[in-house]
């Protein structure tokens, strides 16, 4: 398992080119609704703009409105706008002056511990202050010490010098309020048109992963389980989702966020916001190391979770099988292998994730809160420009909070987007798979003259399983192909429905080679009959006409009725409207084959391939398919495979196969007479029935006494 899990790594590394080209792919992808996505980028920086002119207003309305009473205040005249009357004065402070107006004598209002006091001069520096028991005020500042007379102010006093300030701090909370709603506006935008823009990229690269999955040869599927294809459309492409909705919304409004902060750092003070700088270089280092750890684990986790979506559908496939021959122990130990290597290696990407999370987004937010206090506790307060304001400070603690949000944001979504990725690489390595694109083009029903001109086919190098294969079939002619098991008899179909294209010769209808044709337009006049037919979920009469509306029920109903099928479903509750279940779970092996019959007759093909189509069938429902056949051969050309020789008795050519080669060939009479292997087979299989027919017959009478 472990070899076969790192030969699957090294296929992604060659099929995606790594991480790298998975991204540019993404982003690819999101240009195709870049519209929607230019837009939401817009609120994005719209409501995170205004989101963090919050801490700004707040400077404003601490270091004016409320701070701003410690700043000089000057005599002014009564009645004027600001002015505040204080013991029969009126004063205005400093920044409420017109450029013209008169100012008196200059008087402060300083806070000293809890109480504010008046002191009615200039004060000359500003340092630590003291209100005494006589009334005055002691300022010191390192040696300086100066005293100055003070009144300490009443609750009505101090409110009367607040009181012009109250219009301008209600008016920037009211634009605070606004700004709050703006921003809650824009980002509901933002994170609605981020979300829906995901999910329409998520519905495109599903619809082209699925495109794709019809687009890949039928080649492809014989390697690789359902299970890991179910996982690619679906687990790993929603992975994806919530790397557009979550991480790259996390990522973008982070970006954004920290650009805006690291702006208004600077904007307040720019040694500070270089010093905070150090944490960019620190984030990217930590994204790399960590992708690179990472990448690994995730790798498996997604390998492991397809080999799990791979047993899972297998062992629902053959639960009958699993049942019968008791291994469900055995299927528990082989999921449990896989289940425990998923567990173990999501174990260390946790370990790893709470290693390198919160801890270290802890240690970073230590060291910026540490420069903070020795900035502010230092050359800040003790520099020639004296001491910060109380707004700029408060400013600075609110950006350095509101800075670690998205860095906490982005560290939680890195273990998504290394899932993200490494799904990514997955789908596109689906997507870069050489397929063949769908053919919408029509041609007319052709004849059905088939011809096999020296085919050979190989399924692996060097292993043919035909060898130059010749024969020709007319437009009416039913050809019959018999063998034993791996003789060739399936491959020669394969080839003619061009599930696989030929290694050498050529295979034609009508006079044109079949590889020049589109596979769809050239499959839209053929029909088959499988030994184990397929049904979908749906309705009797969905299965037969495949839900194409140009097939009208009366064209069902006659198609059902040509095979005998209308007999057989006749105890429906619904008739052909009764519900079909996944595969046909709950009809007859020889209900589900009559359906089958009767889907491919409703599409009128003109070449007919049987492919042991009455292996499943009892012998009464065979006779009704034999009879019916008799009817709806006409005209067609008609390949059979069969392992009962009676059901072929009347075909135009039979050829028998051995080991790849035509070794015999003619019609039945022609055959018996040869005495061949054909002979020898027919012989074995009518000894079974006469044996058969004896080993019921009933015991003979006795013999009468005379």
């Amino acid at each position: 398992m472990e070899n076969e899990l790192d030969q699957y790594d090294l296929d992604i590394d060659r099929g995606s080119r790594g991480k790298s080209a998975a991204a540019l792919r993404l982003f690819r992808y999101a240009l195709q609704f870049k519209a929607p996505l230019i837009a939401a980028m817009l609120m994005l920086a719209v409501s995170v703009g205004t989101e963090l002119a919050g801490p700004l207003i707040a400077k404003r309305i601490i270091d004016v409105h409320i701070s701003g009473i410690e700043q000089p205040w000057y005599g002014a005249e009564a009645g004027s706008k600001y002015a505040v009357e204080y013991e029969g004065a009126y004063y205005k402070r400093q920044d409420h002056f017109e450029p013209q107006e008169e100012r008196g004598g200059e008087v402060r209002v300083l806070q000293a511990g809890r109480e504010y006091v008046f002191v009615p001069q200039a004060v000359a520096f500003d340092g630590s202050r003291t209100l005494q028991d006589n009334g005055t005020l002691l300022i010191t500042r390192g040696e300086e010490r100066a005293v100055y007379p003070a009144e300490e102010l009443s609750t009505s006093e101090l409110y009367g010098f607040f009181r012009p300030e109250l219009g301008g701090l209600l008016q920037l909370c009211w634009f605070y309020f606004a700004l709050i709603l703006l921003s809650a506006v824009f980002a509901y935008g933002q994170r609605y048109m981020l979300q829906a823009t995901a999910n329409r990229i998520i519905r495109r690269m599903r619809t082209d992963v699925f495109g794709q999955v019809n687009r890949l040869p039928v080649r492809y599927f014989d390697n690789l389980p359902a299970g890991k294809v179910v996982s690619r459309i679906t687990n790993d492409t929603e992975s994806i989702r919530e790397l557009y909705v979550t991480v790259l919304a996390n990522f973008f409004t982070g970006t954004i966020y920290m650009a805006g902060i690291f702006g208004a750092l600077f904007f307040l003070d720019v040694q500070l916001a270089a010093i905070c700088l150090f944490i960019v270089p620190v984030l990217l280092v930590w994204i790399y190391l960590y992708g690179k750890i990472a990448k690994r684990y995730n790798r498996i986790i997604r390998s492991t979770l397809s080999e799990i979506n791979g047993r899972i559908n297998e062992s629902i496939q053959g639960m009958s099988i699993i049942r019968a021959f008791r291994k469900e122990k055995k299927m528990e130990q082989e999921f449990e292998e896989y289940n425990e290597r998923n567990f173990t290696y999501k174990n260390k990407l946790l370990s790893l994730n709470s290693l390198t999370g919160h801890n270290l987004v802890g240690v970073i937010r230590n060291i910026a809160y540490v420069a903070l206090i020795w900035y502010f506790g230092g050359p800040a307060v003790t520099g020639p420009e004296g001491v910060v304001s109380l707004g700029v400070l408060y400013a600075f603690v609110d950006y350095l909070n509101r800075l670690f949000n998205p860095i906490v944001n982005i560290v939680n979504q890195l273990p998504n987007m290394e899932t993200a990725l490494v799904s990514a690489e997955r789908v596109f390595v689906l997507l870069d798979e050489e397929g063949e694109d769908v053919s919408d083009k029509k041609l007319p029903r052709y004849k059905g003259n088939v011809a096999f001109e020296d085919v050979w086919f190989a399924y692996k190098d060097n292993e043919n399983v035909l060898k130059g294969i010749n024969f020709e079939a007319k437009q009416g002619q039913t050809v019959a192909l018999i063998g034993h098991t791996g003789s060739g008899k399936s491959s020669i179909i394969n080839l003619l429905f061009r599930f696989y294209d030929v290694n050498k010769g050529r295979i034609t209808i009508d006079g044109v080679d079949t590889r020049t044709m589109p596979r769809q337009s050239m499959r839209e006049h053929m029909g088959i009959v499988l030994q184990d037919p397929f049904l979908f979920t749906g309705t009797i009469a969905t299965n037969v006409s495949m839900n194409d509306p140009s097939i009208t029920r009366e064209r069902i109903e006659k198609a059902l009725a040509d095979v005998g099928a209308d007999r057989a479903l006749r105890h429906l509750p619904s008739g052909i409207d009764e519900p079909v279940l996944e595969k046909g779970s709950t009809l007859s092996a020889g209900q589900r084959q009559l359906i089958s019959f009767a889907r491919a007759l409703a599409f009128d093909p003109a070449i007919l391939i049987l492919d042991e189509a009455t292996s499943n069938i009892d012998t009464e429902t065979e006779a009704l398919i034999q009879d019916a056949l008799e009817v709806v051969k006409k005209g067609r050309t008609t390949f059979i495979i069969a392992h009962r020789l009676s059901t072929i008795k009347n075909a135009d050519l039979i050829l028998v196969l051995d080991r790849g080669e035509i070794v015999e060939r003619g019609n039945h009479e022609e055959l018996i007479q040869k005495k061949g292997k054909y002979f020898q087979m027919y012989q074995l299989q009518q000894g079974e029935k006469v044996a058969a027919v004896e080993n019921v017959a009933p015991a003979a009478p006795a013999a009468v006494m005379p």
